[in-house]
């Protein structure tokens, strides 16, 4: 039936029009941002999981930014801690040479041993970076230890959705070489303990060798300031004093050898935590994308489809808008 009043075959025609135009300016926006959720109206649950995680993988960044400072300052202490040993080495070896030696030479030798705890400590006042230094610490007058130094290593998120920080803690207390803290009862570092020289074990109660004169079983040395030769008294150690110095020397040497391997240790959790985090990100970024990300190859066919379904939608409108010139070719009889 053909009517002036309602044109159905127009409304029809206008309808799938609208549609199809609705259809082109969606995949056109897919296209123009490259996402086919790229607002909440799109798709709200997958819009959700994507700010999310976006947001995580931006935390995350910065993770790997503490992880590499971290490593720098680990590396920093290790490379410190290396030419500390090197050093160490040396002075033994100078304790060694002054077994029985005359009194004038363990003199001369006594200037070389100078130098060389100089040189240690310069080497671990030296060892900071970005304010950290785990070699030479001062923990104040109130510390009972050293402070931990904590690298952030993770940013975690439950499935309840609550977030959480994880740490790489390096336990500063186990490998400081020197300690410039006053607090009763706060241990020295590796070097500026006191040491018993028949064990090489740290003790708290210092007991002063006497230069020239018998070992005592309670005498205690420092390895950062031992002395075989006195000048103020003008007196040489004893063989049997120089034999104690070794065992104390040898202790401190076991002890900085474990404290490179802890630092090594935490070297290589940082690398791995490193290499981890790296990975991660590239798999949240991949995940979000596909959740969100626009098929570019499916979405440039659909947009050539509704092109043309749009272009015959516009022709339909206009042949049933064209039929009401034929009802009134009907009354020109």
């Amino acid at each position: 039936m053909s009517s002036i009043m309602t044109n159905s075959a127009a409304l029809t025609a206008l309808q799938s029009l609208n549609a199809t135009s609705k259809s082109l300016q969606d995949t056109q926006a897919r296209i123009s941002t490259g996402y086919r959720v790229s607002q909440a109206s799109d798709n709200a649950a997958y819009w959700s999981i994507a700010t999310t995680m976006r947001s995580d993988n931006s935390a995350m960044s910065t993770v790997s930014d503490a992880l590499g400072l971290g490593a720098s300052k680990v590396d920093t202490a290790y490379t410190g801690m290396n030419s500390a040993i090197s050093t160490i080495n040396q002075i033994k070896a100078k304790l060694l040479a002054s077994y029985g030696q005359t009194d004038a030479s363990k003199e001369k030798t006594q200037t070389e041993i100078t130098a060389l705890q100089a040189q240690m400590k310069s080497y671990a006042d030296g060892a900071t970076f970005s304010g950290t230094n785990m070699l030479s610490v001062n923990s104040g007058t109130t510390a009972t230890t050293a402070a931990d130094v904590k690298i952030l290593s993770a940013f975690n998120r439950d499935a309840a959705g609550a977030a959480s920080i994880s740490t790489i803690d390096v336990k500063v207390e186990s490998i400081k070489l020197y300690e410039a803290g006053t607090t009763v009862g706060l241990a020295k570092g590796i070097l500026d303990t006191q040491r018993l020289g028949t064990t090489g074990v740290a003790t708290a109660t210092a007991s002063a060798p006497t230069l020239g004169a018998a070992a005592a079983a309670t005498d205690t040395y420092s390895a950062a300031s031992l002395k075989i030769f006195d000048t103020a008294t003008g007196k040489a150690a004893s063989d049997t004093q120089i034999q104690q110095m070794l065992t104390v020397i040898d202790s401190a040497l076991a002890d900085m050898t474990n404290s490179a391997t802890t630092l090594g240790a935490a070297k290589s959790s940082i690398d791995l935590q490193k290499t981890f985090t790296s990975d991660l990100m590239d798999s949240i970024d991949r995940g979000v994308g596909q959740l969100v990300d626009a098929d570019m190859n499916k979405e440039s066919t659909r947009l050539q489809a509704l092109q043309v379904q749009q272009q015959l939608g516009v022709q339909a409108l206009s042949i049933a808008n064209g039929s009401s010139q034929s009802i009134l070719s009907l009354f020109r009889g």
